[in-house]
């Protein structure tokens, strides 16, 4: 509020206080959903933006498909619907429009660039890893999340056999439910990671995103 900041992400909780704070000074509020229950709630409560966080998702994410995600939240919300979840080029984004989204919400593919305040190291595991390289656990926050493999292995851990953490029970502590530094040692990632393949600057990657949408939109016509 001090701020005055313009658009407003909530997650996790309903938004109710925040909508009213921030429509106090003119700004918008977008919220995090992975099911139709989550968006229904958030509609009421007067959010301007939901975000389907659907299946591959970097962090916190769902289970759903976008292509059901989506439609199931048009039929009850008319504001605006953003994408979230596995893409990486221009012609998700036009993906994204084509299944009734706004808007797309890229986060992992830009951690690969070299503005991103992120480590070397995490940067580089980005490059080097697919799809198949993304973890789906409660385990380190209580909530079900995507994580990159090789980092979950760093820290000691087996990808393979992770406990889940009781969702009554949320910690987003740095240390989560384990002892490797949740954000710190265990680094979330999404789907995306399919479509890295170097690391670039933003002003790259974005002309490089716009000439793939055109070209898909030639493409189909």
């Amino acid at each position: 509020m001090k701020y005055r900041v313009p658009v407003v992400i909530t997650s996790l909780r309903p938004p109710a206080e925040v909508v009213a704070a921030v429509h106090g000074y003119g700004g918008i509020v977008l919220h995090d959903v992975i099911n139709v229950r989550h968006a229904e709630k958030a509609a009421e409560q007067g959010v301007d933006g939901i975000i389907a966080v659907c299946a591959g998702a970097g962090g916190h994410a769902g289970v759903l498909s976008p292509f059901a995600l989506v439609k199931e939240i048009r039929e009850i919300f008319a504001g605006t619907i953003v994408l979230a979840g596995a893409m990486s080029t221009g012609a998700d984004v036009l993906a994204a429009r084509a299944l009734g989204a706004d808007l797309a919400y890229l986060g992992t593919r830009f951690i690969a660039t070299v503005e991103a305040n992120a480590s070397a190291a995490y940067k580089q595991m980005l490059v080097d890893s697919r799809g198949e390289d993304i973890v789906y656990t409660s385990l380190f926050s209580g909530i079900a999340g995507n994580y990159l493999r090789m980092s979950v292995v760093n820290a000691g851990l087996d990808p393979d056999q992770l406990a889940e953490a009781a969702k009554t029970k949320m910690n987003f502590g740095a240390g989560g439910f384990a002892e490797a530094k949740t954000w710190k040692d265990i680094w979330g990632a999404g789907q995306s990671v399919s479509g890295i393949h170097e690391i670039e600057t933003v002003a790259a990657l974005v002309g490089r995103m716009v000439r793939e949408y055109a070209g898909a939109l030639a493409r189909i016509g």
